[in-house]
C-alpha cells in the first residue's frame, strides 16, 4: 500500500507537472504568437509616424540659430513652436515663440502699449511685428535675426528703423529701460545695441537659460496679483526702480 501510495503521488505529481508545463506553454506561446500576428501594422504605423515625424522637421526646422542662440523655423502656426499669441487688453496679436518666450514679449509689448504710446488706434497698420521666415533675414549675426526664431518683436517697424536713434523721448526711454528692467535683462532693447534698433525687442539669453523660465514665472504671477503687472502704469522716477533700470542697459 505504500508502495501504492507512492506510485499515486508520483503520478500525481507527474500529472500536475504536464498540467503545468501546458498551462505554461499555453500562457508563453500563444499570447507569444497571438501578439506576433499584428507586428507588421505596429511597425507600419512607426514607420508612417516616423515619415510624418520626419516631414514636419522638414517643413519647419532650418537647424540654423538666429543671433541669440535659438533656432530658426520656417512657418508660424504650422504645428511648430511659434504661434500668433494675443497682446492681451490692446486688441493686438503677434507671432513669437510659445511658453517662456511668448510670456515674457507679450508683457513687453503690453507695457510699451499702456505706458509708452498706444499701439494700433485708428487702424494704425502693423503696429507690432513678430516672426518673420528666415528668407527674410538678412544677416543671422544680427539681433534681428531672433525675429525668425520667434524670440523678437518689432515696434512699429516702419517708424523706427535699424541704425536711427533719437525716435523716443527722454521720458519714454526712461520707461522703456523700466520694462526691460521687468526682465531682469532677458529681454533687450535694440535701442541700447551699438547698432541701434529701436523698434526691436529681443531675448538676451540662448535657450535652456534658467532666468527665462524664472521670470516668466513672475510675470505669469503678477497677472493673479492686484497692482502688479502690464496695465498697472507705475512711477519710474521712484528711486527704487531707476538703479534697477540701468543695471540693464
Amino acid at each position: 500500500m505504500n508502495n501504492s501510495g507512492i506510485t499515486r503521488r508520483a503520478a500525481l505529481v507527474a500529472a500536475g507537472g504536464v498540467t503545468a508545463t501546458a498551462s505554461l506553454a499555453t500562457t508563453v506561446l500563444l499570447p507569444t504568437s497571438a501578439a506576433a500576428a499584428p507586428q507588421p501594422l505596429r511597425n507600419d504605423e512607426l514607420k508612417e509616424a516616423l515619415r510624418r515625424a520626419a516631414a514636419r522637421h522638414r517643413r519647419l526646422y532650418t537647424g540654423r540659430p538666429s543671433a541669440n542662440g535659438w533656432e530658426m523655423q520656417k512657418a508660424a502656426d504650422a504645428d511648430g513652436d511659434i504661434v500668433t499669441c494675443a497682446v492681451v487688453g490692446t486688441g493686438l496679436a503677434v507671432p513669437v515663440r510659445m511658453g517662456d518666450a511668448a510670456a515674457v514679449l507679450i508683457h513687453v509689448v503690453r507695457r510699451f502699449h499702456y505706458e509708452v504710446d498706444t499701439l494700433g488706434a485708428h487702424g494704425e497698420p502693423n503696429p507690432v511685428e513678430g516672426w518673420v521666415a528666415p528668407s527674410a533675414v538678412r544677416d543671422s549675426r544680427l539681433p534681428e535675426s531672433a525675429r525668425a526664431s520667434g524670440t523678437a518683436v518689432v515696434i512699429r517697424p516702419g517708424s523706427y528703423p535699424p541704425g536711427v536713434a533719437g525716435g523716443f523721448t527722454a521720458g519714454q526711454q526712461m520707461v522703456i529701460r523700466d520694462i526691460v528692467a521687468d526682465t531682469e535683462g532677458v529681454v533687450r532693447w535694440g535701442g541700447d545695441d551699438r547698432r541701434p534698433y529701436e523698434g526691436l525687442f529681443y531675448l538676451d539669453v540662448p535657450p535652456g537659460d534658467e532666468r527665462l523660465a524664472r521670470v516668466a514665472a513672475k510675470i505669469r504671477g503678477w497677472s493673479g496679483t492686484p497692482g502688479a503687472g502690464a496695465g498697472v502704469v507705475p512711477d519710474v522716477t521712484e528711486p527704487s526702480r531707476r538703479p534697477r533700470a540701468a543695471r540693464y542697459r
